[in-house]
Formats: C-alpha cells, structure tokens, sequence
C-alpha cells in the first residue's frame, strides 16, 4: 500500500510527489501544454515500479544450427506504476477522494481542446517527486484503477486506492540526455503576491526577456493577470533557450 497515515516514512516526508496533468501540445511540439491541473499527492507513494525494454529481433533461418545473430532495433520507452493512496475520512462528509479519483480519471479523456484544435488527445503529464530524475519525464496515463474502501455518512467515498500507469513520450531538448527522453528541471511555482511573469523569468533563468516561454507553457494570453494562488509551471532552462 502507498503510505497510509500512520505507516510514517512516506507519509511524513517534506517533499510531495505530484502529476502535474497538462493539455496535449498543438502540432509536432513535444513539449507538454497549458497546464490543466497539479495533482499533489496527499501521501506519497511507498514504492513505484518501473520498467524499459529494448527491442530486439530474430529471424530464424534453416541453415544456421545455432540461431540467427539478433538484430537490436531501437529502445522502448520507459513505464511506470505508480500507487495512489486517498483518504479523507477526518471530513467523512467531503467530497475531496470523489473528486480527485476523477482528476486522475480524467487523464484518460479526451480534452476539449485538443478537439477544438482537431488534434483530439488525452492530457499529458509529468510525475514529478523531487530530486528523483529517473521517475520524471513526460508520458500519457494508459490506465486509472481505482478501489475504493471507506465511505462517508451519504455513501460518498472517503478512502480510495488508485493505480495509475504512465507510458513514456520520449523527447529531446538542447543539454539533455538523448536516450532518456527525460524532462529535466520543471518546476511548478505557486504565484504570490507581486510575481510577474517578467519577475518570475528573471529569478528562473536570469533573463527576464525570456517570460514568454513561461506564458507559452501554461496558456497564459494576457501576462498582466497573473493571480496570486494560482500554480503555473516554469519550464527547464534548456527549453527557453531559444526564447
């Protein structure tokens, strides 16, 4: 089980992990869209599970009494599992499992813009969980399993367990690893009282000419509004080098 409340460790820890879930790129971009929603995970995970594969392939032949020599045809893209512990049974009268069960559900539906831009697609998303680089990168949710176990006084969940699997969308930005397809330093930032996207450029990256790659990344049309509160994500240096 994910770290539950009590268990410790995982449940205890300062860094939480998250899925930030985006809008799927217009055009041949690999790089994530607007960001949709930051799920935080209330407890963090107890383990992942993670695989990659490398394709090869053989062809028998007749002649050959041993085998034929194996051909390597390329690398597969890494998966993850990952666990999802939810339990808000301290509000048995909320409503907070039902509706994250459908954030996460909702990674495996269409978004509405993607079909307004007739390039129909599932949202994107990265899992991120601190310095743990080998664990974020970009992919798409294959599938959401939830069980739920506890519900309130009005028969709403209260205590849900979710599987969710992520599958890989390699890509390649300036400075990155090219066989890891990883997404390397994305970060999500809260907006507080006087942050600009200028501002916001300036402590990121030392540039603040370079606010537009933040505004590109999360769908921002009017750089003046940018309310306190709101989360918006700050894209790795290498992708506004050329901003």
């Amino acid at each position: 089980m994910a770290g539950k409340a009590g268990r410790g460790g995982a449940g205890k820890s300062l860094v939480r992990a998250s899925l930030a879930i985006h809008e799927p790129p217009i055009g041949r971009s690999t790089t994530p869209g607007a960001l949709i929603k930051n799920f935080t995970f209330g407890f963090n995970p107890s383990q992942l599970a993670l695989s990659r594969q490398a394709q090869w392939k053989s062809t028998p032949t007749a002649a050959v009494r041993d085998g034929s020599v194996p051909e390597f045809m390329g690398p597969e893209p890494r998966q993850m599992t990952v666990e999802i512990f939810l339990d808000s049974s301290a509000d048995p009268d909320g409503n907070t499992v039902l509706k994250k069960v459908e954030a996460l559900f909702s990674c495996c539906e269409v978004t509405a813009k993607s079909i307004a831009a007739k390039q129909p697609s599932t949202p994107w998303v990265v899992f991120q969980w601190g310095s743990f680089s080998t664990a974020r990168f970009t992919a798409y949710v294959s599938s959401v399993d939830a069980a739920y176990s506890l519900f309130g006084t009005t028969g709403v969940p209260i205590r849900a367990t979710c599987q969710v699997r992520l599958h890989e969308i390699p890509s390649r930005t300036r400075g990155q690893n090219p066989t890891s397809g990883a997404l390397t330093a994305r970060r999500v930032h809260r907006v507080v009282a006087g942050d600009t996207l200028q501002s916001l450029a300036w402590r990121e990256y030392g540039d603040a000419n370079v606010w537009r790659a933040i505004a590109e990344a999360n769908g921002i049309d009017d750089p003046s509004r940018l309310r306190t509160g709101t989360q918006v994500v700050l894209p790795a240096a290498e992708e506004v080098a050329g901003h």
